[in-house]
C-alpha cells in the first residue's frame, strides 16, 4: 500500500513539472517564428548573459502584459563553444511571433527602466556585440 502511494506520488510530480516544462506556446503550422543570432566578442560573453538575464529578462516583469507575453514566447540558446572566430553565437527564438508585438530591445529597456538607464544598459549589449544582428524571418512547416 504505502509502496503504491509512493509511486502515484512520484508519477504525479514527474507529471506536474513534465506540464510546466512544457507550458511554452509553440507556433502551429502556418505561424511566423523569427531566429535572430547575435554574435558576442569572447571577452564579454559574461558581461552579455548578465545583460540577458539580470537587467533584460529581469526588467520583463516592469512591462505591461502584452510585452511580457513576447518575453513569455522568446527563447535564449548559449552557445556551446566558440565560432571558428573566436566569437560566440547567442540565438533568440520567437515562437510564435506575436502580431504586432515589442521585439525592439532599446524600446523595452525603455520601458523597463526609463531613457537614461536605458541608454547605459542598451550600451552594455552593443559593447559586447560583433556586428549587426542577423535575423531570419521564417514559417513553421505543417511537419
Amino acid at each position: 500500500m504505502k509502496a503504491s502511494l509512493l509511486a502515484t506520488f512520484l508519477t504525479f510530480i514527474l507529471w506536474c513539472s513534465t506540464a510546466a516544462a512544457q507550458s511554452r506556446f509553440m507556433a502551429k503550422p502556418g505561424d511566423k517564428v523569427w531566429v535572430f543570432v547575435n554574435t558576442v566578442k569572447a571577452d564579454k560573453r559574461p558581461q552579455f548573459e548578465q545583460f540577458l538575464h539580470d537587467i533584460f529578462w529581469a526588467g520583463a516583469k516592469k512591462l505591461g502584459e502584452d510585452d511580457q507575453k513576447v518575453f513569455l514566447q522568446t527563447r535564449i540558446l548559449h552557445p556551446t563553444a566558440a565560432e571558428a572566430d573566436g566569437t560566440y553565437s547567442y540565438l533568440f527564438i520567437m515562437d510564435p511571433v506575436i502580431e504586432g508585438g515589442n521585439y525592439d530591445i532599446k524600446s523595452l529597456l525603455t520601458k523597463m527602466y526609463g531613457d537614461s538607464k536605458a541608454e547605459q544598459y542598451y550600451k552594455i549589449f552593443e559593447d559586447a556585440s560583433v556586428g549587426e544582428q542577423k535575423g531570419y524571418r521564417l514559417t513553421q512547416s505543417k511537419d
